[in-house]
């Protein structure tokens, strides 16, 4: 499914679910097609613009599986920064963030592009507090992995727990937005 509720192809959209989504519903922070988690749909124009344009920085978590085992120095690579393409050919500079090697998750829903578990890989938690155009695979492409499975896992304090594929769940607005660290959300 991808993160919009129209679309000129045939698609999964958000509007297929079986949700009663308010009028004004968008989602903030999308996932690509081949990317998978957390989601969060807000009316709050305001959101977008002080969740990720503010000034003070708000993270976002990964989980991702890469091809091959990841070794200490290309986790401090990714620590401290790479080079990636972005838009059109101007190269960029990753900002730091975390990076940590982490086990498979054993509750982690099935996948149906799910790799045999023979193959050499490696499960990474990645943390960032921006988010460039296709960052995290562009970031493990850039240190010679190949990004087999990407999970957004949180968005502050806000995380996707047990939640399943297409499951919604609603939130009180101030718990929403004191779990999102954001303080002037009114009038949105």
């Amino acid at each position: 499914m991808v993160s919009q509720f129209i679309s000129p192809d045939k698609v999964g959209l958000l509007g297929d679910l079986s949700f009663p989504f308010p009028e004004g519903t968008h989602a903030i922070g999308r996932l690509d097609n081949l990317s998978e988690g957390l989601l969060i749909l807000t009316t709050n124009k305001k959101v977008t613009r002080l969740l990720f344009q503010g000034k003070v920085p708000h993270e976002r978590t990964y989980l991702v599986r890469v091809k091959g085992v990841v070794t200490p120095a290309t986790l401090q690579r990714l620590r401290t920064g790479v080079p990636i393409i972005i838009t059109g050919q101007l190269e960029y500079i990753t900002t730091p963030c975390r990076v940590e090697i982490v086990p498979k998750p054993p509750d982690l829903f099935a996948h149906p592009r799910e790799l045999p578990v023979s193959a050499p890989h490696t499960w990474l938690l990645i943390t960032l507090t921006e988010g460039k155009f296709h960052q995290v695979r562009k970031m493990v492409g850039a240190v010679s992995h190949r990004c087999q499975r990407l999970i957004r896992v949180s968005i502050e304090g806000i995380e996707l727990g047990d939640m399943q594929p297409g499951e919604v769940r609603e939130m009180e607005e101030t718990d929403f937005f004191e779990r999102l660290k954001i303080d002037d959300y009114k009038d949105g």
